[in-house]
């Protein structure tokens, strides 16, 4: 695969990490420009994720059917036209609607670039491949936040948050124009797609991402519960009737026989862990920032430079690690990740204001270094666990449960946030932000430490076998 098609794939993860984060720097701009409500406004963030999540297997899957590339084009073209839906709404509904769109098409775009660069590239290639695209999301959440910032702080032509979602068409259009030369990449022909399986799984992680998302406004209701439960027997029905498929010679939209891969399961859950650590952390403190301390959205935004940075040099320098040291590398960026955050802790409690925010930046670089070291390097790692055949679909998996990772960590921390809120007051908190990162952080220490565990589990196993993965036993 030449740089131009590489370049083509990390576009199309630069456009959804970027639509991800520029968000969280633009909520409180987006309030007050449409009067939204904190329903709405949990909705315009919280929709993209949830249709993101909800189409991911299918559009993996889809994938494997219909090519790649049309798959690629398809999820671009909607992603872009979603973009300028963002941009021109009139009201925060219609706002909710468009980034609910957004969503959609980033789930069909998004598991063409993993499956891409694992069937396009040999392992050391995809080791560097990853990297790329590593740097590439670090630099997608440096620009959502800072250039967000900028920005809406610059209100061209009058335009505030409107401008974060226009920068997206220059960048669709030319990922249009170059994708043109990438590979179809369909794996066979005579697959069809299984339609009844795309309506129960969209089913099943719709009602149970939904409660979680919608938890902070919810709350833990009856309904939030019954939806809950309705969403996991809707996702046991879907892997049931994929499992009847399977065994009567039909084509199932997942292949139920890769949860039988031990060492793939296995790294899932670990890709569940890192990305419930990621999710809340710049909402969070965007809105302490903005709201509680009366940072412009420049300011906050530019906070969250140091860990950016820190994660595009990891993911530049990890795959030569790995290389040279091999694949227990990520076990021990993921324990160095955990005490990250121990780090960040200790810092925001006992740091004097006067030197505080010089410090901070370098402990938030910590972070991202350390998060770079297991993120992308993870993805490639998880998805060598699987055959080519199975590429499409695992990515599928692979990211839909990044997603979930990110719904359960944000919830997660939301609850740890109100409970600090009604118990220790609201004004207290808000004016100091270390009373609510001491308790909200240390979800994140646990997570990474499991994490750091499951990644363990796999890496000394698997790390002779890494050039077999079709040798699942092994």
């Amino acid at each position: 695969m030449c740089i131009r098609d590489r370049f083509v794939l990390v576009l199309a993860g630069f456009v959804t990490i970027f639509d991800l984060f520029v968000v969280n720097v633009a909520i409180v701009s987006i309030e007050r420009g449409l009067q939204a409500s904190f329903t709405e406004l949990t909705l315009i963030i919280a929709g993209y994720e949830l249709a993101f999540g909800l189409l991911l297997i299918t559009g993996g899957r889809l994938g494997d059917i219909y090519g790649r590339r049309r798959l690629y084009q398809a999820g671009m073209a909607f992603f872009t036209l979603a973009s300028l839906l963002c941009a021109v709404a009139p009201t925060a509904l219609l706002l909710v609607i468009a980034r609910f769109i957004q969503g959609l098409a980033a789930a069909l775009l998004f598991p063409q670039v993993y499956a891409g660069i694992r069937l396009n590239f040999d392992e050391t290639q995809a080791r560097k491949a990853f990297g790329w695209l590593g740097m590439t999301l670090g630099l997608a959440a440096i620009a959502g936040q800072a250039l967000g910032g900028w920005l809406i702080t610059l209100n061209l032509f009058d335009m505030s948050w409107r401008l974060i979602f226009l920068v997206n068409l220059p960048v669709g259009i030319l990922a249009l124009v170059l994708s043109r030369h990438l590979q179809e990449g369909r794996v066979a022909d005579g697959l069809t797609t299984d339609w009844p399986g795309v309506l129960l799984s969209a089913a099943g992680i719709t009602a149970f991402l939904l409660p979680l998302l919608m938890l902070p406004v919810w709350g833990l209701t009856l309904f939030s519960a019954g939806l809950l439960f309705t969403g996991m027997v809707l996702l046991f029905c879907f892997v049931r009737y994929q499992q009847h498929l399977s065994r009567t010679g039909q084509t199932p939209l997942f292949d139920i026989a890769v949860l039988s891969n031990r060492p793939f399961v296995t790294g899932t859950g670990a890709v569940l862990c890192v990305y419930a650590t990621s999710s809340a952390f710049p909402l969070i403190l965007s809105l302490l920032l903005q709201n509680g301390m009366g940072a412009t959205p420049l300011e906050a935004g530019l906070i969250f430079v140091p860990s950016s940075i820190g994660f595009v040099i990891a993911s530049f320098i990890t795959p030569r690690m790995i290389i040279g040291r091999g694949e227990p590398v990520i076990y021990y960026g993921a324990l160095g990740y955990a005490a990250s955050y121990l780090v960040l802790i200790a810092g925001l409690n006992f740091l004097p204001q006067s030197t505080a925010n010089t410090i901070l930046s370098l402990f938030l670089f910590l972070v991202g270094f350390t998060q770079g070291m297991i993120m992308t390097p993870m993805l490639n790692i998880v998805l060598s666990r699987v055959t080519p055949a199975q590429a499409g679909m695992a990515s599928g998996l692979t990211a839909t449960l990044q997603q979930i990772g990110a719904a359960t960590g944000a919830t997660a921390v939301s609850v740890i946030l109100q409970f600090s809120l009604r118990h220790s007051g609201d004004t207290v908190l808000l004016s100091t932000p270390a009373a609510v990162y001491s308790v909200s952080l240390g979800f994140n220490v646990l997570m990474a430490l499991c994490a750091a565990y499951l990644i363990y589990r796999i890496t000394p196993v698997s790390y002779t076998h890494l050039t077999l993965p079709t040798n699942r036993e092994e």
